[in-house]
């Protein structure tokens, strides 16, 4: 009977691993290709034109560390390329770096923006049913907005960077023996004037499933807004939002 309860016992730790191994330690990796639309526009003052962007395709790579120590958040990193430029007619003047350009100016218009994440976070759930994730996210971005008249060439930049505390969280529910999950995952903040979101939501796809990787396709919609008010004597209004597919390793 004792020798029985001892194969059972070792048999229980043999299997805990491979049981447990997600919920103890995991990397995550992850990259997503953006189809991304553009509105609104930036100004040097508070009255920001709007401007006519083409649509464009972007990038975003990220890499998760998730650990069973108790009391020490989780660490995910993002980054994440904003790209985007498009020929406006102004339908009223409009002033940057020292420059006015007329109403019924040809404007080429170009914002390029680089966003990088350090996101801490815990999990208040996390089975195949559900989980949940509640933490801050420092957001840096580093951005440089150009205007050119296409008739004269003239031309202005400015650029801006900035780090911004975000409120971060993520909810996904899995329905079980299928792969199939969908996930919604974003970052806020709002305060004075300043309104900055990034949120996303997508289905996924288990495709790869075993002790050693899994791979996990995604397909979803992204919806970001940077609102700022005076950042380095910058103001802008825009919108990024769009269809994104991505592939996701986990280790």
């Amino acid at each position: 009977m004792k020798k029985r309860v001892i194969a059972a016992a070792f048999g229980a730790l043999c299997l805990a691993p491979a049981t447990h191994a997600d919920t103890l330690l995991g990397l995550y990796a992850g990259a997503q290709g953006w189809n991304t639309s553009t509105s609104g526009g930036f100004s040097e003052t508070s009255n920001t034109a709007d401007f006519d962007f083409d649509s464009s395709t972007n990038a975003s790579l990220y890499v998760a560390f998730e650990h069973f120590v108790p009391l020490v958040p989780n660490v995910k990193v993002n980054y994440l390329q904003l790209d985007t430029d498009g020929v406006t007619n102004l339908n009223a003047a409009f002033e940057f770096e020292g420059t006015v350009y007329e109403a019924n100016t040809s404007l080429l218009t170009d914002a390029s923006i680089d966003s990088a994440d350090l996101i801490l976070y815990y999990e208040i759930f996390d089975n195949d049913l559900v989980s949940f994730d509640i933490g801050v996210n420092g957001k840096y971005i580093d951005g440089t907005f150009y205007v050119e008249d296409v008739d004269s060439g003239e031309s202005g930049e400015a650029s801006f960077k900035g780090i911004i505390p975000m409120a971060y969280s993520r909810v996904e529910f899995g329905l079980p023996f299928t792969g199939l999950g969908v996930y919604a995952e974003g970052s806020y903040l709002s305060f004075d004037d300043h309104e900055v979101r990034d949120i996303q939501a997508a289905l996924t796809y288990s495709f790869v499933e075993n002790l050693a990787i899994d791979m996990t396709l995604q397909v979803g919609y992204r919806d970001i807004t940077v609102d700022i008010e005076d950042l380095d004597d910058i103001y802008a209004d825009l919108g990024f939002d769009g269809v994104f597919a991505g592939l996701e390793i986990h280790f």
